[in-house]
């Protein structure tokens, strides 16, 4: 015996016992992702189509047949309306019904390029000698994602006014440079990272060991900022 029991009988309780279920998490400062209910889908979904033809909730409310305060509750996700409701809606969205319900399909985007297979970009870099090859797309919600591989040839002249919407991260991968932001210079080797507000000027601003490459990951909202 070990411990009170027999090999047996711990064996016997291991088989009738769930085992633990441990809740694994990143090191991330972002919300739990959840799950919306039917009506909060169908709500968005309505209030979206609306704001998109540019509608108050009075004009839809009074094209759909129903109250001002019912519509209200329908795009906050409050209440279940029926069939006949949202057929009304729809009507006066001049859509299809089922176009309410598109909006609570699950669907978690994902993008997948392989190795050497990123779709080169021509961007204002380009002129320069700095190619651009786009890793990921196609990703739908508010926030915009760009990742490049940025490569750099011998060759390839210094820029420093690069300015544009968002966040942008870069790492270093090979090579070297002087990475000019603002009004301060970083001298980036593999590894290093930088991250800054790209509406400030900034680029590479001594090319110092080439040819030279780093990742590069442009986030900005989806209505330019």
């Amino acid at each position: 015996m070990r411990g009170g029991r027999t090999v047996a009988e711990r064996k016997a309780r291991g088989a009738s016992e769930a085992p633990d279920v441990i809740d694994y998490t990143t090191g991330s400062g972002a919300p739990a992702a959840t799950s919306a209910t039917l009506e909060q889908a169908l709500g968005v979904q309505v209030r979206t189509i609306r704001r998109q033809l540019d509608l108050t909730v009075s004009d839809l409310a009074g094209a759909a047949g129903i109250s001002v305060g019912m519509l209200s509750k329908i795009e906050n996700g409050q209440i279940s309306p029926s069939l006949g409701t949202l057929q009304s809606i729809a009507k006066a969205l001049n859509v299809p019904i089922t176009t309410l319900f598109s909006a609570f399909e699950e669907r978690r985007d994902c993008s997948f390029v392989r190795a050497r297979q990123g779709v080169i970009i021509e961007r204002r870099g380009s002129k320069v000698g700095h190619q651009y090859e786009l890793l990921g797309h196609g990703l739908g919600g508010d926030i915009v994602v760009e990742p490049y591989l940025i490569s750099l040839e011998a060759g390839a002249a210094p820029f420093t006014q690069f300015r544009h919407a968002g966040v942008e991260f870069i790492y270093m991968l090979t090579g070297e440079v002087l990475y000019r932001h603002a009004d301060r210079s970083y001298h980036l080797r593999p590894g290093d990272a930088l991250m800054f507000d790209s509406g400030a000027a900034h680029g590479p601003e001594d090319l110092l060991v080439t040819p030279m490459t780093y990742l590069s990951i442009i986030v900005y909202g989806r209505d330019g900022r």
